[in-house]
Parts: structure tokens; sequence; C-alpha cells
């Protein structure tokens, strides 16, 4: 076929590969082409809509199409389109950001690092902590400990992090000195007649034994989702935060709440951190920061962690690490409208109450033989399905009835996320009690739909 007869769907499959895609798949399946979005909804290129139900990927919080943020860009891009923040070099939409950040940080932060994305400020965050400790004669305190099912990004480092096995198979990775405890998921991993603190009680004491085995002096940080997103929407069991963090303080083992899905409403709170009572040394900000619309991440620190940072850099002559486009003047502009109007419209409140609406309204499911739990906090929610609500067996693989009823609910005008059998609600914190009802139509008859497919695959 000549090359100028190629549709648009014909060039993608022949020009490009996709992330989180199987590339044999994808070279008969073609693309769903997304050509604008307005408001909680986006279109594809033959004009069908979709209510967007994950925010992107957990990340639009303002919808699209806010001309707010985008007259903030174009008036950045007419006034310093570009320019780096390397050796002292600043702008004003960058300090005037980091100062923001600082004053919203639940907990008292020092100082503020940008970069372009989750995953490298989660890589920046170990090099950091690696760097210090270098420079408090520490060179031994180096591992950290993540779990399983947490989700930290995907840089070689950021994914030895990261817990979950499709983001490591064939990669080589984890790599040496990345730990991982139990995933804090009391639906999954409970044992019987264990409540949710005896839950969090064995968890912690799970934490302190490897500690202790691995030796306190040779653990640099504890690294944790506050709630943890991409492995399934995991709202930790009561009093989890409160005993892991005891754990860490005993042992003089730092915290870093990696906040890139949680932060700026998502919980219900500005910060999950507020929301689970967690006081951490580090945090890390992306996502919703910027509603996406420009690629930005921020990692703060307290004034522990600065101190050793700063030594080291002045007697080394210089903080060897940044970014090109970290703390990019557009992308900083950009997120101090975007969070001036989460601040000015009352976003954070606003999503707490639209999530109530939201898990009230998947509650219903419960009883349905496709359902092992429906759960979340603030604006995001998960549902669990199984093929067996007694043994919480899935239906032949992992993956499969999720797969099915994501796909179901795409074909209906809708966009969520399937990890493993687990259907994610993530949407915009704009939403409203009309948006979140069309959220539930269109997940009942998506249900319906993989329960019919389900007894006819069943009876084959």
């Amino acid at each position: 076929m000549n090359k100028t007869n190629l549709t648009l769907e014909q060039k993608d499959v022949k020009y490009h590969m996709h992330p989180y895609t199987d590339a044999r798949l994808h070279e008969s399946a073609g693309p769903l082409i997304i050509e604008r979005g307005e408001g909680v909804h986006v279109f594809d290129n033959q004009g069908k809509q979709y209510i967007e139900a994950m925010s992107g990927l957990w990340s639009v919080a303002l919808g699209f199409s806010n001309q707010r943020l985008i007259e903030a860009a174009q008036k950045q891009l007419r006034t310093l389109p570009f320019y780096h923040l390397f050796t002292s070099k600043a702008h004003a939409p960058s300090i005037e950001l980091a100062e923001k950040l600082v004053e919203l940080s639940p907990v008292p932060m020092s100082k503020v690092f940008f970069t372009n994305s989750g995953s490298e400020a989660n890589d920046t965050v170990v090099k950091l902590l690696w760097y210090r400790n270098n420079a408090l004669g520490k060179p031994a305190k180096k591992k950290f400990i993540s779990r399983m099912n947490a989700y930290h990004g995907i840089t070689a480092v950021s994914a030895s992090l990261t817990g979950i096995p499709a983001n490591q198979r064939g990669f080589d990775v984890p790599l040496p000195g990345f730990l991982h405890v139990s995933c804090p998921h009391f639906y999954r991993f409970a044992k019987p007649g264990e409540t949710e603190e005896q839950f969090a009680d064995r968890l912690a004491q799970e934490l302190d034994d490897l500690i202790q085995k691995e030796g306190p002096e040779t653990i640099a940080a504890f690294y944790g989702e506050p709630l943890m997103g991409a492995g399934g929407v995991i709202v930790p069991p009561e009093t989890y935060w409160e005993k892991i963090q005891k754990v860490c303080r005993k042992h003089d083992i730092l915290i870093v709440a990696d906040e890139v899905i949680c932060g700026f409403g998502r919980t219900g709170n500005l910060f999950g951190s507020e929301t689970f009572g967690i006081k951490p040394d580090v945090m890390v900000l992306s996502k919703q920061l910027s509603s996406s619309y420009q690629p930005i991440a921020a990692i703060l620190i307290n004034d522990l962690v600065y101190q050793g940072i700063a030594d080291q850099s002045h007697a080394l002559g210089t903080l060897g690490h940044g970014f090109t486009g970290g703390g990019h003047p557009v992308a900083t502009a950009v997120a101090l409208e975007n969070l001036k109007i989460i601040q000015e419209d009352n976003l954070v409140e606003h999503a707490a109450n639209m999530g109530e609406v939201l898990r009230h309204g998947l509650r219903r499911f419960i009883g349905h033989p496709l359902v092992g739990e429906v759960r979340g906090v603030g604006l995001i929610a998960a549902v669990e399905l199984v093929a067996d609500r007694d043994t919480k067996a899935p239906f032949e693989t992992v993956g499969r009835l999720g797969r099915y009823l994501a796909s179901r609910a795409q074909d209906l005008g809708m966009i969520v996320r399937s990890m493993g059998d687990s259907i994610a609600f993530c949407p915009p914190l704009i939403s409203t009690e009309k948006d979140i009802q069309a959220i539930l139509d269109c997940f009942e008859q998506s249900l319906e739909d993989t329960w019919q497919w389900f007894e006819r695959s069943r009876g084959q």
C-alpha cells in the first residue's frame, strides 16, 4: 500500500510501539485513537464519546480542555517557553510552585526538586538517599523496602521499587538491594478469623523481622503509596500505617510517601498522607499536580534529608543530578494554575462527596455472583471480580474477567482500567453526580454482559 494512502490506524501499527501493550496483538487489533476531550469525556477519531472514568491515567483532575490551564500554558509559552534549572538558574513559575508545595505539605518540608514524571522522581529519591547516606558516613544504609503489588514506576530503579510482576518479568528487575514485604490487602491476604488490626499487626511484625534480618544499618527507607493505586486500589487496613511508621522510626528508617496517584484531592483530603495519618520524610507528587496537561513531578524533602544532601553537594562541588525539562516553566506555570483552581473550586471536598456517591452506587453490586469486593476511599474505587465468591477464585486465569469487562465498558462508551480482575474507577475531580451515575449505569451493563459471557464460557 502506498504510504500516503495509509490510515492513521495503519500508520500507528506500522511505526508506533506502545507502552503497556501486547505488541503482536496490537499489530492485528490496532489502536483506539482519541482525538479530543471535553470535561469528563473524550472522543475518538470516529466521533464516538467515552466517559473517562480513569481520568486518563489517574491524573486529569480538572477534566479535559480546561481553558484556564490552556491559557496559563499559552501565556508562559509567549513569555519564556523554556529554561533549565541547572547551575543555580531559575525562573518565577518553578520558584512559586516550590513555595506553594512546601506551604501545602501536610508535614514540615524544606525543599522541592522537580522531575518530568513520577518514575523519574522515585528514581531520583533513591539516588538522593544513597547520596545523603554517603555524606553521613553510612555507606551500607542503601536498601529500600517496598511492598508486593506496589507501583512506583518503570525506570530500572523505580521498577525495582515496584512490586507488580508484569512490570518486572523479562526486565531483570528488581535490582539488588530492593526488598518487598506483603501487600496490605485485607480481602485477599488476611488469615481466617483475623481482624483488620490483627492483619496490620502481622504485617508490621513482618516488616520488623525483615529489618532485623537485613540489619537496620543497611535500610535507607520504607517506600509506600498511602493507598495503592495501580496494584488494585488497595485501601490499607485500620492501624496499618500507624504500626508501619512505628517500626520504621524504631529503626531509624526514613518514610517515603509516593503520592503520585493520591495527591491533590484523590483520597478526599489534599494528600493521602493526611487521609491515613502518615508523616513522611519525603513525598513524591505528579499526575494531578498539573492535571497531566504538562509532564511534571515534584519531590518534597524535609530538612533532615536536605542537610545531608546539601553537605554532600558542597563537598563534591555539585549535585550531579537533574533533567533538562525538570521544573519546565510551562509545566510549573500550568501546575500553579491547576492548584489554584482545585482550591478555589473546593474540589477536594467535592471529590470526597462524589466519592461517597460512587462507593454507595458500587456497593449495590456486592451481591452479584461475580463481585468479590468493593473498595475505595475518596474519589477512587475498585470492584474485584471473582469466579467463585466463597473461594475468591478467578475465572480460569487471573485477569481474563477484568479484561473482558473493561473491553465491554469501552464498547459501551466508558474507559476504565482492569488490574488483574479488579476494575478501577478514578474519575476527574470535577465529576458531577450525573457523571457518577453514568459511570454506574455503564458498569452495570458491562457487568451484566460479562456475567452472560462467563455463563456461556462455563457451559462450553
